[in-house]
């Protein structure tokens, strides 16, 4: 069968392999080439312009054929015969950014085909080992470790040895356990000392006590040997300053602690004072209205104790009227039936009704005038009680008058307890306010 007119002998070949672009900020660099990861294979362009699609359309190896094919395949071009081969499996996708699993983990997915890694990424810091030399797992755990390497920094090798870290410092217990253990040696060979001067004449003691008394000497030798170190000493003062410093700054922060507690202790007995001052005030407003209420309610009952003695002394002035005109008629009467009585007995029944009006006289008087007082007190007390509720009220209107004039300048000039004096805007407040303080500059703003 006729070739498709790509296979032509006058069209040229596959194009080559082109580099794939490069990785996106962020991505890992692809591994170096081994025999583990063969190159691209030519790739068979599309029917539209452009760069070919690798993974959508595998390439075609292109292998001759026999001869005896090539003369049943019949003809046309005259080129060399061909026949299309199955394509090589598609690569597997680059390993995932993940951390190591180690020496014994498993195989990990292949990266893809080398190529030309992003600017920022740096190459390899050493060639790998050939493959003969390594197996293909350890090989590959070896490319994967300097891929890790590459992205994430440079860990620690599992053979490489781990640095000797910096020997710690002498421990306060250590030195001190120490100290006193030198102390108490101390202490011993002084006491072995008095012994072998007492003991000079007696060789077999003194020679007894000079044994006893080595070890005990090399023993504090031993112990010296760090104590007489100017680094183990100084590390030692390093840290017995620092624990100085750190009980210091403990014991600046209790001194605080205390410092704060007892300002707040002053705080709350000032609230406490404040709070028993106004219930106080409070109890002396009630006392002081509730005695009003019962002076005003003694009033009251004096004041119609006294309405009703004046009513009763009315009462008995009607009274001594109707008795006088009573007289007059029953005199009458009498006069009329001839019976007339004598005059001592009009005498008498005169003074006896003028003594009883000059009685009933001052006792409407001095009703009047307790009545007078009552109400003039009462009048008082009202009068007091307006003026109360007036003030009252003028302080409540004059507080709501002083906030909002607070609000106002503090919308203009900000806000006084928040500024200093020598604000930028203090000038301005000034000249603004100094009519409160200034009666010339009042009637300059007035005028």
């Amino acid at each position: 069968m006729a070739l498709p007119p790509f296979f032509t002998p006058g069209r040229p070949g596959p194009p080559p392999p082109q580099p794939p672009a490069p990785a996106p900020f962020g991505c890992p660099p692809p591994p170096l080439p081994s025999p583990a990861f063969p190159p691209p294979l030519p790739q068979r362009p599309g029917p539209f312009p452009g760069a070919s699609a690798p993974f959508l359309q595998p390439p075609l190896a292109l292998q001759p054929r026999a001869p005896g094919e090539a003369s049943r395949g019949g003809g046309g071009g005259g080129g060399g015969s061909f026949y299309q081969v199955p394509p090589p499996p598609l690569p597997p996708p680059p390993p995932q950014c993940r951390a190591f699993l180690g020496n014994d983990a498993g195989e990990r997915p292949r990266p893809p085909p080398p190529g030309p890694g992003p600017p920022w990424s740096p190459r390899w810091p050493e060639a790998p080992p050939p493959s003969d030399v390594l197996g293909d797992a350890a090989l590959q755990r070896l490319r994967d470790r300097q891929w890790l390497e590459a992205v994430f920094g440079t860990p620690r090798r599992a053979g490489c040895p781990v640095s000797p870290r910096a020997p710690a410092g002498p421990s306060l217990g250590e030195v001190r356990a120490r100290l006193r253990g030198s102390l108490r040696l101390v202490r011993r060979l002084r006491d072995l000392g008095h012994a072998l001067r007492e003991a000079e004449g007696d060789g077999v003691v003194w020679a007894q006590l000079h044994a006893e008394a080595q070890p005990l000497r090399a023993e504090l030798a031993e112990r010296l040997q760090l104590l007489t170190q100017a680094a183990y000493v100084g590390e030692a003062r390093r840290r017995l300053e620092r624990v100085r410093r750190r009980r210091l700054r403990l014991r600046e922060r209790a001194w605080e602690r205390e410092a704060e507690r007892e300002v707040e202790a002053t705080r709350a007995a000032e609230r406490e004072q404040e709070i028993d001052r106004w219930r106080v005030k409070c109890v002396q407003e009630v006392e002081e209205k509730k005695r009003e209420q019962e002076l005003k309610a003694a009033a009251d009952g004096v004041l119609s104790e006294v309405r009703k003695k004046q009513a009763d002394t009315k009462r008995m002035v009607d009274i001594l009227r109707a008795l006088e005109k009573l007289r007059k008629l029953r005199k009458e009467a009498a006069a009329r039936k001839g019976v007339c009585p004598p005059a001592s007995a009009d005498e008498t029944f005169e003074h006896h009704l003028q003594r009883l009006r000059k009685l009933i006289k001052k006792r409407s008087e001095l009703y009047e005038a307790e009545e007078r007082a009552l109400r003039v007190m009462l009048e008082g007390e009202q009068e007091e009680e307006r003026k109360r509720e007036l003030e009252k009220k003028q302080r409540k209107e004059k507080e709501k008058f002083l906030l909002q004039k607070r609000e106002i300048e503090s919308k203009l000039f900000g806000d006084p307890d928040e500024f200093p004096l020598a604000h930028l805007l203090q000038p301005f407040r000034q000249y603004y306010l100094q009519a409160e303080h200034s009666l010339p500059a009042l009637i300059q703003i007035r005028n």
